[in-house]
């Protein structure tokens, strides 16, 4: 099967899952070690996290602090490492303009990826939300610019993460968002499982929800009772994963002891997630 032919039928699958009618969770990698992980524990499709990303690379999660050439090749390298379809995380299309949003979808597409996410937030402290028109105007370009109908852009309405918990307005944008050609919407931070039923119930395209980005208490059946269509973890599994390693450090230092060894995998099982090099 030719890379053309194995991209294909990622994308056909990809759209299948956001089809049928059982809620599915892509959870985030944020290198190809990750990616191969999650896949072996099941999962139907992946997700990148720019979090992640950040985190590995000693910078902070912040608008700028990536650049689309080094996002991108993160997530083709969780492309390669998988066979699953993955979407990735492209925050805000690496510039304010339609045409820098349409330009990341593209190159996106290229890459073998079958889903990308835009943000609505600016990056500006002063105006951290693009103007309403602006927002739609970026998807709809972005939207126009995919050459593959199956690949899967997905619309994030960023309100309730910088401030401005205002449900009326998150919902407007992701309503605009479907007319602009959107095939997913996506509001993080919704406060609680009405929000997220109010969402669902206002669109007529899946719904993301994210999960371990805050405290809440409702779980995947929840979810699936008000309408999402699919979960993503964000940069959860990313954070759980340093916090692993901070607390076992800090017995290392504080202690001399390593009983955080205990809960390490062994060498073996690692391992035998990874892909084998040859000598």
């Amino acid at each position: 099967m030719s890379n053309n032919d194995r991209h294909d039928a990622k994308l056909a699958e990809f759209k299948r899952l956001h089809t049928t009618s059982e809620i599915f969770i892509a959870p985030n990698a944020w290198d190809a070690g990750t990616a191969r992980i999650l896949e072996s524990i099941g999962f139907p499709a992946l997700a990148t996290t720019s979090a992640g990303l950040a985190f590995s690379m000693g910078v902070t999660d912040s608008s700028g602090s990536l650049t689309r050439a080094q996002v991108l090749e993160n997530a083709k390298s969780i492309v390669e490492a998988t066979s699953l379809p993955v979407s990735a995380d492209l925050e805000n299309g690496f510039g304010v303009q339609p045409d820098d949003c349409a330009l990341t979808i593209r190159q996106a597409e290229a890459i073998g990826l079958c889903g990308g996410a835009l943000e609505d937030a600016s990056g500006d402290p002063e105006n951290p939300i693009y103007d309403f028109e602006l927002a739609v105007e970026r998807i709809r370009v972005a939207c126009a610019a995919k050459t593959k109908q199956n690949f899967h852009v997905t619309a994030r309405a960023e309100n309730f993460l910088y401030g401005r918990p205002d449900l009326e307005d998150t919902i407007r944008r992701l309503r605009a968002f479907e007319q602009a050609g959107a095939d997913v919407v996506y509001a993080p931070g919704l406060p609680d499982i009405d929000a997220v039923k109010a969402v669902c119930q206002s669109v007529n395209i899946p719904v993301n929800v994210v999960v371990g980005l805050t405290d809440t208490t409702y779980d995947k059946a929840d979810l699936a009772a008000v309408g999402v269509r699919r979960i993503s973890t964000g940069g959860s599994l990313a954070r759980a994963a340093l916090g692993e390693m901070i607390r076992g450090a800090s017995e290392l230092k504080t202690q001399g002891t390593y009983r955080y060894a205990a809960n390490a995998i062994p060498d073996a099982e690692a391992a035998a997630y990874m892909k084998s090099v040859p000598d």
